[in-house]
C-alpha cells in the first residue's frame, strides 16, 4: 500500500501552549485510522493542519503524495473535511447547502443537484431536504455535515468527532455510513474520544495526550498483550470510598480500581473467584447488584498507556455538549 497521509515532526504552538509536539505518523491508502485522546489533546489542531486550515510551526505534511508543508491547499481536491462543529448555513435548506458545497468544488449544476439528492437519500434526509438547516435536529445536522464533506467524492476524509452530541440511533447510523465509505475505498482519518467507537471501526489507532503520541498500532496488536488478563466488573448500590484499601489487604493478588460511580474493576493474571469477592463486600455492608466477567478492550489499553480513564474523556465532552 502507498501512503495517503505522511506527517513528520509536526508541531504547533498557541502562545505558550504546545498544542501539538513534534508528532510523526503515516496513514495508508484505504485505511480507517483512529486518532484518540481527551479534550485538548491536539486532535482538532492536527486535523486543521492536515486539512490546510492551520499552518504548522515546524514539520512536514504530505497528502496523497503532494507536499503540503509550504502550500497547505495543494491537495484540497483530494480531501473532504467534517469539522467537530457544523460549518453549514442555517438559513439554507439541506438540499441548497449540499448544492452550494458542490459548487465550491467546481461541480456543474446538473451534477451537483443529482449528487445532493443522492446523498440526502443515503443519509435518510430526503424528506427534510427542503427544510432550513437551522430546523434540523443535532443528529440530522451531523448527517448533513458529513454528506457535505463527501459531496465531491474525496479520496481522503477527515472526520473530527463525528458522533459527539447526537442520539444513540443517529450515532449508530453514522458509524454504518463511515464503515460503508471505508469499504468503498475512502481513506478515513477519524478523531474520537469514544474508545469503543474506534475499536469497532478502525484498523489502526493512535493515542495522543497533551500533543504527544503515546501509542500507535493495530487494535489487534494493542489488545493482544492483555488478552490473558482476567477482568471482573462489580456493580454496587452503595459503598464507602475506602473499600479499595480493604479489598487490597484481603486480596493481595488482585488489582482493584474504581472506573465509575458504584463500579469496582478487578484484574488478575489468574481466574478471579467472584463469589469470594461478592461475599466479602456483602459482609462489609455493600449491596452488590451485578458481577460479570469482561473481555479486555482497547479502553483497557488506553488507560494503561495514558493513565486517563475513558469516563474522564466522556465527562469532558459532556461539558461541551457531548452525547452518547
Amino acid at each position: 500500500m502507498t501512503e495517503a497521509i505522511s506527517v513528520q515532526n509536526l508541531a504547533k504552538h498557541f502562545d505558550n501552549v504546545e498544542a501539538v509536539a513534534g508528532i510523526s505518523f503515516a496513514v495508508e491508502r484505504g485505511e480507517l485510522f483512529g486518532f484518540l485522546g481527551p479534550n485538548g489533546a491536539g486532535k482538532t489542531t492536527t486535523i486543521n493542519m492536515l486539512a490546510g486550515l492551520a499552518r504548522p510551526d515546524t514539520g512536514s505534511i504530505r497528502i496523497g503524495g503532494i507536499d503540503c508543508t509550504t502550500h497547505p491547499r495543494a491537495a484540497q481536491h483530494l480531501i473532504g473535511v467534517v469539522p467537530d462543529e457544523s460549518n453549514l448555513y442555517p438559513e439554507l435548506t439541506g438540499f441548497d447547502n449540499l448544492c452550494f458545497c458542490a459548487a465550491l468544488y467546481g461541480m456543474g449544476k446538473a451534477e451537483r443537484r443529482t449528487r445532493a439528492r443522492e446523498l440526502l437519500e443515503t443519509f435518510g434526509l430526503l424528506q427534510a431536504g427542503d427544510r432550513n438547516f437551522a430546523g434540523y435536529s443535532r443528529g440530522m445536522k451531523r448527517k448533513l455535515t458529513i454528506a457535505a464533506g463527501i459531496i465531491h467524492r474525496p479520496e481522503i476524509l477527515f472526520l473530527d468527532e463525528p458522533t459527539t452530541g447526537i442520539d444513540v440511533a443517529s450515532a449508530r447510523q453514522l458509524r454504518k455510513h463511515i464503515a460503508d465509505l471505508h469499504r468503498l475505498g475512502t481513506t478515513i482519518f477519524l478523531t474520537t474520544h469514544y474508545i469503543e467507537e474506534a475499536q469497532r471501526l478502525c484498523g489502526r489507532v493512535t493515542f495522543i495526550v497533551s500533543g504527544r503520541i503515546v501509542g500507535i498500532d493495530t487494535v489487534e496488536h494493542l489488545i493482544q498483550p492483555i488478552q490473558t488478563k482476567h477482568v471482573v466488573q462489580i456493580t454496587c448500590a452503595n459503598g464507602p470510598s475506602d473499600m479499595l484499601k480493604n479489598l487490597a489487604e484481603d486480596f493481595p493478588d488482585l488489582e482493584f480500581t474504581l472506573p465509575g460511580q458504584g463500579l469496582i474493576r478487578v484484574e488478575s493474571d489468574k481466574a478471579v473467584r467472584v463469589g469470594e469477592l461478592v461475599r466479602f463486600l456483602e459482609d462489609h455492608g455493600i449491596e452488590v447488584s451485578e458481577a460479570r466477567r469482561m473481555r479486555p478492550s482497547l479502553e483497557d489499553v488506553f488507560v494503561r498507556i495514558t493513565g486517563i480513564e475513558a469516563d474522564t474523556m466522556h465527562k469532558e465532552k459532556e461539558k461541551k455538549g457531548g452525547g452518547p
